[in-house]
């Protein structure tokens, strides 16, 4: 019986099992909603890490090989420049698809990625797995309960000690941006998510590049954004991210929601990329929501598995993706 069950849960591939996809690929083969089938991966020793949580997958040397398994979803945890066009192939192939952030470079890029999974009525994920921590959503679950009445002001910071290890990153051509790109994105998606996507009227934008003012993304990457966005709802946000800053400290990251009947803060303990706590405030008073620790890290793919699983197929919701990537590109204009 147990031979047969395998047999019906969805055929899941991995694209690209360096340290995320092999961290998602564990989350995934933990929850036992679907079976890994195979996975594609230049380095020997990724594949043979990987092959240790799904010791029945095969190992192929391409997208295609990949596709050609049979598979109901993708996984996909490659370079950015390859994320857009490697969904849409597996889109037009008829298999779902969860992808890191972000899932393109460019508002357009995202747009024919949404638009091939209505068209195709295929379950489409990215990894903004923030989202996913048990801070960010209690803070979520108050803030849309009115809890802070009318937010008027949102802080958000991302500063990251080290900055990536990957040539890639500091490509613009293959990266799509700098910071703003891979923490920025976290940033604005939280703060729309969390106020319920209301319009970006205004956007206004600072790059730098080691101290140096950049103008267009093709002058390079930066590893120092600030920001301002003026919503629709009246609220104001500031933004911030970098790579490399002497913060004294690995990380600074903060998402903080300031409204007519309070306040809400997630924040980062210590320094640490991992641990969050989420408060609300009243006055001087706090209510602590939530602390360490949290295994957040697999829920996003967790949470599209479990969908794929139960047939989960487009949902409306990836239009708020393009939502996110056209603010992106507001931020880089």
């Amino acid at each position: 019986m147990s031979a047969i069950w395998r047999e019906l849960k969805p055929r899941v591939g991995f694209l690209g099992v360096g340290w995320i996809g092999r961290n998602r690929m564990e989350a995934i083969v933990r929850s036992e909603q679907v079976q890994v089938v195979g996975l594609c991966d230049p380095s020997g020793d990724a594949v043979r890490e990987a092959l240790a949580l799904a010791p029945g997958a095969k190992c192929v040397e391409s997208l295609d090989a990949l596709l050609d398994l049979g598979l109901d979803g993708l996984v996909i945890a490659t370079p950015s420049a390859v994320h857009a066009e490697q969904s849409l192939r597996a889109l037009e192939r008829g298999v779902a698809v969860f992808c890191q952030k972000p899932l393109g470079r460019t508002a357009p890029e995202v747009r024919r990625v949404v638009d091939a999974a209505r068209a195709e009525d295929r379950l489409l994920g990215v990894d903004l797995s923030y989202r996913f921590t048990t801070g960010m959503r209690r803070l979520h679950e108050r803030i849309q309960a009115g809890a802070l009445g009318h937010v008027y002001a949102v802080n958000l910071v991302f500063h990251n000690a080290y900055g990536p290890d990957k040539p890639w990153f500091y490509d613009p051509r293959q990266a799509g941006g700098g910071c703003v790109m891979d923490l920025g994105i976290h940033l604005v998606d939280l703060a729309l998510w969390t106020l319920g996507f209301p319009a970006v009227e205004a956007v206004s934008t600072r790059r730098f590049a080691q101290g140096r003012p950049l103008g267009s993304r093709e002058e390079g990457v930066e590893d120092f954004a600030a920001a301002q966005l003026l919503l629709g709802t009246g609220a104001s946000v500031q933004l911030a991210c970098s790579w490399k800053l002497p913060a004294g400290c690995d990380a600074v990251i903060e998402a903080a929601f300031y409204g007519t009947k309070g306040g809400a803060a997630f924040r980062n303990v210590d320094g640490s990329f991992y641990d969050f706590t989420a408060d609300v405030f009243q006055g001087t008073k706090r209510e602590r929501l939530s602390t360490p620790p949290d295994a957040w890290g697999g829920r996003a793919a967790v949470a599209w598995a479990t969908r794929l699983a139960k047939g989960g197929r487009f949902d409306a919701e990836a239009e708020r993706l393009v939502d996110v990537a056209t603010t992106l590109d507001r931020l880089y204009a």
